[in-house]
């Protein structure tokens, strides 16, 4: 963020995060806590102007391997077990809860995965207010077989390359040197993102997994979503600029109902797999039902 505040969280063994901080002019609506998916880091400077002038202190933070934490020699965004981030939020959360009685946590893709099982198992702490799930990833579309076979491969091989990168797609529909609007660090977010590795996947399917069999999470939820997909796009098309071309909204669908017993599933009209990052009216739109949840949450 220009002008941004930051703060390093050490971690145990030697690893870090970066809290990012913007004030808003006048709080009294408490604070919001932004968490970032894969090959990503905060970089949605809007989202955080949006927030701050309703009254809101704005957070993000770059978990350890990404954006601002990463570090020379680090696997980038790589780990075997997903409540390894737990650290990070719930440094994060402490630091803000100095300040404020009242956090609202946002999870974007791999993000939305990562703050429900935090909030699941933090549930009896009455940490947070609300949860916002943007386009949070629940389910692969991988068969069953398949599945079975990486978490065996990362099991027993877990920096085996399962895949060379995501493609750039997507990243060809949000960053302004393509067809996009955004402008964000390729080292930190490459176009294509990073490799996708055995033990990290199978980190993926375990705390899917954890979702699929039902969690407990007693705030109220929100869980926005696009209103179709398209996977395995080779190249930028229009259709990749107006639908999720990362993730399967059925999975979201299906599976976002599991996360607790107050959860609202609401679709995004042509919205992209960052809905904040999709065309203005549509992100508007996104923004909006964000904004119209939180008056009650």
């Amino acid at each position: 963020m220009s002008d941004e505040d930051t703060t390093v969280l050490p971690l145990r063994g030697g690893a870090t995060a970066t809290l990012v901080r913007r004030r808003a002019v006048a709080n009294d609506r408490g604070a919001i806590l932004y968490v970032h998916g894969f090959a990503d880091y905060f970089f949605q400077e809007h989202v955080a102007e949006h927030y701050t002038a309703q009254g809101y202190d704005f957070y993000a933070v770059d978990l350890r391997g990404y954006g601002r934490s990463l570090r020379d020699g680090e696997v980038p965004n790589y780990t075997t077990d997903m409540a390894v981030y737990y650290e990070e939020i719930d440094a994060a959360v402490a630091a803000i809860r100095e300040e404020h009685s009242r956090v609202v946590l946002m999870g974007h893709s791999t993000g939305g995965l990562t703050t429900s099982l935090w909030a699941h198992e933090r549930r009896a702490d009455e940490l947070i207010s609300a949860l916002v799930l943007n386009s949070p990833w629940l389910d692969v579309v991988e068969p069953p077989l398949v599945q079975r076979l990486v978490r065996l491969i990362g099991k027993v091989a877990p920096k085996a390359k399962i895949r060379a990168n995501l493609g750039e797609a997507y990243g060809s529909a949000i960053h302004s040197s393509r067809n996009g609007e955004w402008d964000f660090d390729l080292t930190w977010k490459p176009l294509a993102g990073f490799p996708v590795l055995a033990g990290w996947i199978r980190a993926i399917l375990l705390a899917q997994e954890k979702v699929h069999n039902g969690l407990d999470v007693r705030v109220p939820v929100l869980l926005m979503h696009s209103d179709r997909s398209v996977l395995n796009a080779k190249e930028w098309s229009e259709d990749v600029s107006k639908a999720d071309a990362v993730l399967d909204v059925e999975g979201m669908k299906k599976w976002g109902p599991k996360i607790g017993p107050s959860v609202k599933v609401v679709e995004i009209k042509a919205g992209m797999h960052d809905l904040f990052l999709s065309a203005e009216p549509v992100r508007a739109a996104a923004l909006a039902e964000v904004d119209e949840f939180l008056k009650t949450a």
